[in-house]
């Protein structure tokens, strides 16, 4: 019986054949937030699709494992422990929301195990230590080019904050918004708080009417956001609503409608762009997913090819020698942008602004770091 458990227990797990390099992935494949994760698992798989087409890296087959965290913190500990010590990958790509990334984080770096944030845009991630690497922008500039958005092209003197407190994502881009937005000669006239999950939000928005600001600031995700959009019209609040790339998702307008029109938010990179670089991946990702591609599947293409090029620059799959590596990234031409990779493993890259406008996103314009 013993042995037949055994048995059992080896047939389920991957089998990492001698001509294959396994990677790993983890995101919210299910729950509030599954549209990050559905995204990263499409970038990722595309990418790896197109290296082995051309031939794998050192001989080898990449092959991706990803997992489900369910949008839970807790959950993606865990499964970030499976990739490592059960399908033995040489590195991690995930999580796209900040919370989680700081979960699953301290489990890479113990286990010396490179792990790259598509879009986790938190300082502290890449703080958790030598191993996190991420390839996005993070909100020190998301914040100021939002900030400076508002102060400087849309000519508001007067702003509120809408956080959710419980997310790390969130607060800290408000607070480095109101920073800046102070320091540009703008004052927060109302400040309220919610929680992710939340679906009620007229308290808050009603206390944001009676401040009478220009226009709102929301640094949430995509699923509150809809709905704060709709609530806000509904109470009466017509000026604009400014988010940070937490809106980034085919489902906000899905959610919010009309209530989001000439609504702002700042994203990595733009359908509209023209660069060859961009255009050859809508085009290849819309063939693959019958779909557009949104922010995510594109920073999560990038951070497969930032990964792969790594891999090729060590001419092994050694993590530590991944992780010098990775390290050393610079001027990689991705679809999101030129990224270096900085001493404390951040992506120095441009931002862009994007217009909502009936169910499509406007290019507005591109902020260089």
């Amino acid at each position: 019986m013993g042995i037949l458990c055994l048995l059992l227990i080896a047939a389920c797990k991957p089998a990492q054949q001698a001509n294959e390099l396994l990677i790993g992935g983890y995101g919210a494949l299910t729950g509030s937030t599954a549209t990050f994760g559905q995204s990263t698992q499409k970038g990722i798989e595309m990418a790896v699709e197109e290296v082995n087409s051309s031939g794998g890296l050192l001989g080898k087959k990449v092959r991706l494992v990803m997992e489900d965290d369910q949008g839970k913190p807790e959950e993606a500990q865990t499964v970030v422990s499976r990739l490592i010590n059960r399908d033995r990958v040489v590195a991690v790509i995930g999580e796209n929301a900040s919370s989680r990334s700081l979960a699953a984080a301290p489990v890479c770096q113990a286990a010396g195990i490179p792990m790259i944030s598509p879009s986790s845009t938190n300082p502290k991630v890449t703080e958790v230590g030598n191993f996190i690497f991420r390839v996005c922008f993070i909100d020190p500039f998301q914040g100021k080019v939002m900030a400076r958005f508002a102060a400087n092209s849309l000519k508001v003197k007067r702003m509120a904050i809408l956080r959710d407190i419980k997310n790390d994502y969130s607060v800290g881009l408000a607070e480095v918004f109101t920073e800046s937005f102070e320091a540009l000669g703008g004052s927060i006239t109302g400040n309220e708080s919610y929680s992710e999950g939340d679906s009620d939000f007229s308290a808050q928005l009603t206390s944001l009417k009676q401040a009478n600001p220009e226009a709102v600031f929301i640094p949430g995700y995509y699923t509150e956001a809809g709905l704060i959009a709709r609530q806000a019209r509904k109470l009466g609040i017509t000026v604009p609503l400014l988010g940070g790339d937490g809106w980034e998702s085919p489902k906000l307008w899905e959610i919010g409608g009309e209530a989001l029109n000439d609504c702002y938010y700042s994203n990595h990179y733009s359908l509209n762009d023209p660069s060859p670089s961009v255009q050859n991946f809508v085009s290849s990702y819309k063939k693959r997913n019958s779909e557009t591609p949104d922010a995510v599947a594109a920073l999560s293409y990038d951070a497969a090819g930032i990964l792969f090029a790594a891999i090729r620059s060590a001419g092994s799959i050694e993590p530590a020698k991944i992780r010098d590596a990775l390290a050393k990234i610079q001027a990689y031409s991705g679809v999101t942008g030129t990224i270096t990779i900085d001493e404390k493993r951040n992506a120095v890259k441009p931002a862009v602004v994007l217009r909502v406008k009936n169910g499509s996103l406007e290019f507005v314009e591109a902020v260089q770091p």
